[in-house]
């Protein structure tokens, strides 16, 4: 379907108009003079009407669509809906299309809060069954104690050694809730320095030694590092992001496997790969793998312990860098995880 602008409707009735009165002046016309003046007064008659045609529609559509735009600029917009009352002419098509991209954007808006609505259902049952599981183990220790356990000697201390345990846990967890609440409000900043990447590497893996040395699994670089690799970023922040990375791919590494961090120079960054040759992520959890509290595998995750915001922290610590992170994964066959970092100057 065709869609007229106020102009191409002026330009139309003035030149309808103006043929009509000249058609009508020709049958009156007598001499050539007279002609010449019809042509010039007719001109004349054509740019009147139509700027008088074009403002009266002008104004006709305005006070129209006065209320749309009251509607539509009542919700702030960057698009050029809220500019379009500034211009001296007013089209339909401009209109029709503001409104369009007004309903568009509405649509999405709603399609987001309910996106959100659904993640805060998801994270506050998420922090009630992670904290339920050492509130109640508390609370079974404290009524074995003081119903007689107290007076038992075996009992007392290793039911008090299992509530500093469940105690431990739910510190850690709301101690990484805080971490990331304060990475998202952006409180708590990168404080950059000059640092190897490849050594601090060397120290996580001294950090995570007694872990793979339990599942037998061989901590690597994928290529001998013969050179320090200097990177700008935290290096306390960076060495969280290894740390939680290398401590994920051994526990969900096969026993006697490999985790291996590799780095790789790309224009002004470095990639830093984390892979291991484990259980893999099947793909439709991927899209989800740095949600708060999000578990691939629910029972095994918390058999390996953990309060399964490590991966979220990670994401928000690169992001807080202004980098980037990536995962790539095959069931049974692995996962790599990538991120950048600033190299040095």
């Amino acid at each position: 379907m065709n869609k007229f602008s106020s102009r191409q409707v002026a330009l139309v009735i003035s030149l309808i108009l103006t043929i009509f009165v000249f058609i009508i002046g020709i049958f009156t016309s007598k001499t050539n003079s007279f002609f010449l003046f019809l042509a010039i007064a007719s001109s004349i008659f054509f740019l009147i009407t139509y700027f008088l045609i074009q403002f009266i529609l002008n104004k006709f559509i305005s006070d129209k669509i006065k209320p749309i735009y009251k509607i539509i600029n009542y919700f702030p917009e960057k698009g050029k809906a809220a500019k379009r009352k500034k211009l001296g002419f007013v089209e339909i098509a401009e209109v029709e299309h503001d409104v369009e991209e007004w309903a568009q954007n509405q649509v999405q808006e709603i399609e987001r809060l309910r996106d959100l609505e659904r993640y805060r259902k998801e994270f506050v049952g998420n922090v009630s069954h992670e904290l339920k599981t050492p509130i109640f183990n508390i609370q079974g220790y404290i009524l074995t104690l003081l119903e007689g356990g107290l007076e038992d000697p075996k009992i007392n201390k290793l039911y008090l050694t299992r509530s500093e345990k469940s105690i431990d846990r739910m510190v850690s967890i709301v101690e990484d809730l805080e971490s990331i609440t304060k990475l998202e409000t952006g409180e708590l900043k990168p404080q950059y320095s000059v640092f190897d990447i490849v050594k601090t590497t060397e120290e996580v893996f001294e950090m995570e030694h007694m872990l793979a040395k339990e599942r037998k699994m061989a901590l690597e670089f994928a290529k001998k590092q013969d050179k320090p690799i200097m990177v700008s970023a935290d290096k306390k922040r960076i060495i969280e992001v290894l740390s939680n990375l290398v401590t994920n791919a051994i526990k969900y590494g096969k026993r006697k496997g490999n985790v291996k961090v590799g780095f790789y120079d790309f224009d002004e960054k470095i990639v830093v790969e984390v892979s291991d040759d484990g259980i893999g992520i099947d793909k439709k959890d991927l899209p989800r793998i740095f949600e708060r509290f999000y578990r691939v595998d629910k029972s095994r995750s918390r058999e390996q312990g953990g309060t399964g915001l490590g991966l979220s922290i990670v994401k928000h610590i690169i992001e807080a860098h202004n980098q980037t992170i990536n995962v790539q994964s095959v069931l049974d066959e692995g996962t790599t995880f990538t991120f950048t970092l600033e190299k040095a100057k």
